[in-house]
């Protein structure tokens, strides 16, 4: 009789392969929120990268203006701030700003404008997003 109960109890330790299902099938779930919110930090990271690079490429052109006593045109873009322009206006006074003008989160370069489109009185940067289209929804200006 105890033996019987003793072998009872040893079956009944191992898990039935309806439980280890169940178990998956919740592991999964969770795995699968995991990823979906990493997802999202992921791309709350890209857009403030973006605002930093912004802040810092804005402050090279004011720079810029400092030095040549106007801001790039259109034109000469962000590009015035790694090597002296060759088209007019030529500055007077210029000194390398950047050693390299960076790319957004996405890979693709950063767009400048003078005079900007919201205010016609400043420059504007603009980052073309994810899916590297200008005028689309997901365009980060720095003018917003």
């Amino acid at each position: 009789m105890k033996s019987q109960h003793l072998h009872r109890r040893r079956a009944r330790r191992g898990f039935t392969l309806l439980e280890m299902v169940i178990v998956l099938g919740i592991i999964a779930v969770i795995i699968g929120g995991a990823v979906t919110v990493m997802q999202n930090v992921g791309e709350g990271a890209k857009l403030q990268a973006v605002k930093k690079d912004l802040q810092d490429l804005g402050s090279a052109v004011r720079m810029y203006k400092i030095n040549a006593g106007q801001y790039p045109t259109t034109a000469q873009g962000l590009e015035a701030l790694v090597s002296r322009p060759t088209s007019t206006p030529v500055p007077k006074m210029w000194k390398s700003l950047m050693k390299e003008v960076p790319q957004d989160p996405w890979g693709n370069p950063y767009g400048y404008r003078y005079p900007g489109r919201k205010d016609p009185t400043d420059f504007e940067i603009i980052c073309i997003g994810e899916d590297a289209k200008e005028g689309t929804d997901d365009d980060i200006s720095s003018q917003d």
